[in-house]
């Protein structure tokens, strides 16, 4: 016994040996980063490709939790908290109550612009966006994050109430907007 287990402790000490020489902990992140990412891409993905509104809108509570998950892995744990609780929660919330109200009787087929010119169109604008995206991302010059933030949450209300009340106030006013834009649209024209 005492022979199999120090056969088992050299195993793992080459195992450790290995995994510091080949830098394994960058390799993790790397993994995870990109698992979420594929996570938050695919279901977006899904978004656009579902012929059903219902699991599309699902799909994109999906993506907006995935998106939060990069916010909490890349260490920005407010930004990650607000986008569950505004994307994943109120805002899918809203959207999925809406289809709800809106009265159809077969939700199997009820993304209306499915003809081939319109998803050419979309690819097209969307294939432009991402190029557009890409150059910007690859000309872009990144700095490296400072060691020491601090507390970003009382600099960031700081912020927002002070430096940037407008646009913290135009974006509130605009989602009450879209609410009730939601509202009516849920309610229908028919009913006026």
């Amino acid at each position: 016994m005492n022979e199999l287990l120090k056969l088992v402790h050299g195993v793992v000490n080459w195992g450790m040996d290995t995994a510091e020489s080949m830098n394994a902990g960058v390799l993790i992140d790397a993994s995870v980063f990109y698992a979420l990412m594929w996570v938050s891409v695919l279901a977006a993905l899904g978004v656009v490709l579902c012929r059903n509104v219902v699991h599309s809108a699902l799909l994109l509570t999906a993506s907006f939790i995935g998106v939060g998950c990069l916010y909490i892995y890349m260490d920005s744990p407010f930004i990650g908290a607000v986008q569950f609780l505004v994307y994943g929660g109120a805002v899918a919330i809203l959207i999925v109550m809406a289809l709800m109200l809106t009265r159809r009787d077969d939700m199997a087929h009820s993304n209306l612009s499915r003809s081939l010119f319109c998803q050419a169109g979309a690819a097209v604008i969307s294939g432009a966006f991402f190029l557009c995206i890409s150059v910007a991302s690859l000309m872009t010059q990144f700095r490296e994050m400072p060691a020491e933030l601090g507390d970003s949450v009382t600099g960031l209300a700081d912020m927002m109430l002070t430096k940037y009340i407008l646009p913290f106030e135009v974006a509130a006013v605009l989602l009450l907007i879209a609410m009730i834009g939601a509202l009516v649209i849920a309610k229908g024209a028919h009913e006026s």
